[in-house]
C-alpha cells in the first residue's frame, strides 16, 4: 500500500500545475477520478503546502515567517518608552537602557525631596576641560542640577569633604568612563574614592565614553558589572536628554 501511495504522489501534478480548481484535480492522473477516494485528504495537504512555496509573497506567510521573526530577531532596532519619559518626548530609549534605569528612577522618586542635587558628576580629572564639562553643560541646559567639583569645591576646602557631602546630597551619581578615568582608577586616586561610595550607594549610572565596557571591566570588575549609558548608542546630547528625564520630578 505504501508503494502505491508513494507512486501516486510522484505522479501527482500539483506541484506543477495546482489544483486549485476541481477541473485540474479531475486532470491529475494521480488525483482524477481514478483515485478519487483520495482527493479530499491528499489534495487539500499536498497542494496547498505548495501553493504556499510557489506563492512566497503569500499575506499568512508574510506577517508571521518574515515580517513577525525579522522584527523580532533583531533586524531593526527596538525602542521602548519608560513610565517617567513625557508624553510627546522626542528621546528614545532601547529595552535595555528601561531595563538599566527602572531601580535609578524609583530611588529618585523615593528621596527627591531629601536632595539638593539631581546628579553627581564623578569623572577623571583630565576630563574636567573635555568630556566632563560638555556632560555637565548640556545637563544644566536642560534644567538639571549637577554637583561638579570644578565649581562646587572652593579653594582651600578639604576635597574628600566635599566631595562626601556632594554625594549625600545627590540623587543620582554618574560615573563618566573614559580611558583617563580608567588610568586613574589603576592609580587608586580621588576617582577611586568618589567612584567607592557611589558603589557604596547603589544609585549609580556608567557612562561609557570613548571606550568600551570590557576594558572597564578590566580595570574595575564592580562597575563594569553595572548596566548604564554608552556614547557609542549616541552622541553626549541623548545621553544628558536621557539623564534629565531620569530625573525631572
Amino acid at each position: 500500500m505504501l508503494a502505491g501511495i508513494m507512486d501516486r504522489m510522484a505522479r501527482c501534478t500539483a506541484p506543477v500545475e495546482g489544483h486549485r480548481s476541481s477541473r485540474a484535480r479531475a486532470n491529475c492522473p494521480a488525483c482524477g477520478s481514478r483515485y478519487g477516494r483520495y482527493g479530499g485528504g491528499y489534495s487539500g495537504g499536498y497542494s496547498g503546502g505548495y501553493s504556499g512555496y510557489r506563492g512566497f509573497s503569500s499575506p499568512s506567510y508574510s506577517s508571521t515567517g518574515i515580517s513577525g521573526g525579522g522584527s523580532g530577531g533583531g533586524g531593526s532596532r527596538s525602542s521602548a518608552r519608560p513610565h517617567w519619559s513625557p508624553a510627546g518626548s522626542s528621546v528614545a530609549y532601547t529595552p535595555a537602557e528601561v531595563r538599566t534605569l527602572t531601580p535609578i528612577r524609583k530611588s529618585v522618586e523615593e528621596r527627591a525631596p531629601l536632595l539638593r542635587r539631581d546628579v553627581f558628576l564623578c569623572h577623571a580629572w583630565d576630563d574636567r576641560e573635555g568630556a566632563a564639562k560638555e556632560l555637565h553643560d548640556l545637563l544644566e541646559s536642560l534644567g538639571v542640577s549637577v554637583w561638579f567639583s570644578e565649581k562646587d569645591v572652593a579653594l582651600g576646602t578639604p576635597l574628600l569633604r566635599e566631595i562626601d557631602r556632594g554625594l549625600a546630597k545627590s540623587r543620582v551619581g554618574i560615573v563618566l568612563v573614559t580611558p583617563a578615568l580608567l588610568d586613574r582608577l589603576q592609580g587608586e586616586g580621588i576617582a577611586d574614592k568618589e567612584l567607592s561610595a557611589l558603589l557604596a550607594r547603589d544609585q549609580l549610572v556608567p557612562i561609557v565614553h570613548d571606550t568600551t565596557y570590557e576594558a572597564l571591566r578590566e580595570v574595575s570588575p564592580l562597575l563594569g558589572s553595572r548596566s548604564g549609558l554608552s556614547t557609542a548608542e549616541g552622541p553626549m546630547a541623548d545621553i544628558a536628554a536621557k539623564l534629565a528625564e531620569l530625573v525631572a520630578i
